[in-house]
């Protein structure tokens, strides 16, 4: 097997990376979103659930959350009657996005406590109620700070999708292992390997760059 043979299934591993990044960076943000501001919420309810997934999430490894969906979850579902064997493509983007939601949540309340206090003053003072004081004045400005983290943790969150590949989903991890098992070749394989993440690693870079002057641009605009 010649190695130019190696990038028709390494091509096919890569889409699946691909999906896996993009659905699992979109729930994340969504997750880290609600959980950041879901902290600091008054209603006691809201405030513990958001803290206990915080703090679940970030406290125990991808891998075991990973094995928990894919091999424990299923077991559960089984003892109680109920069928809830996760397809890989799902198991891996709920892994990965309630991960990276964990992390991002802090992100979030972080950026929304560094605005000024005399913003929500202000916004008190002209009779705004705390939802449209969250999303006219603190998130507008807030928004633009947490774009960097989100960056990294996006670029984190393409490496991690590495993970998958142990549930027997078929992303480019998979495709090059089954590729060297099969050839031996290690070295070029993994050469390859390496060269296409850091390649999407740096088109994710550019896309979260351009994101991020998006939302420079709409925040200049809100205020």
């Amino acid at each position: 097997m010649h190695w130019t043979e190696y990038f028709g299934p390494l091509l096919e591993g890569a889409w699946v990376t691909v999906q896996l990044t993009i659905f699992s960076t979109v729930l994340g943000a969504s997750l880290a979103f609600l959980a950041g501001v879901g902290k600091l919420s008054k209603n006691t309810a809201v405030r513990s659930l958001s803290v206990a997934y915080i703090e679940i999430f970030r406290g125990t490894s991808l891998l075991v959350q990973l094995f928990w969906l894919y091999f424990a979850l299923p077991l559960a579902g089984t003892a109680i009657g109920i069928d809830l064997r996760l397809p890989p493509i799902v198991a891996g983007v709920l892994a990965l996005g309630l991960n990276i939601g964990a992390y991002g949540a802090e992100v979030v309340r972080g950026a929304i406590l560094a605005v000024h206090k005399d913003q929500r003053e202000a916004a008190r003072a002209l009779n705004f109620t705390p939802r449209q004081t969250l999303w006219t004045f603190v998130l507008p400005q807030a928004l633009p700070e947490m774009m960097p983290s989100f960056g990294n943790l996006a670029v984190q969150n393409l490496k991690d999708t590495a993970l998958v590949s142990l549930i027997s989903l078929g992303d480019i991890t998979f495709r090059a292992e089954q590729i060297r098992n099969f050839t031996q070749d290690s070295t070029t394989v993994f050469s390859m390997l390496l060269i296409a993440y850091f390649g999407m690693a740096l088109v994710l870079t550019a896309a979260m760059r351009a994101l991020e002057i998006y939302v420079g641009r709409w925040r200049a605009g809100r205020i």
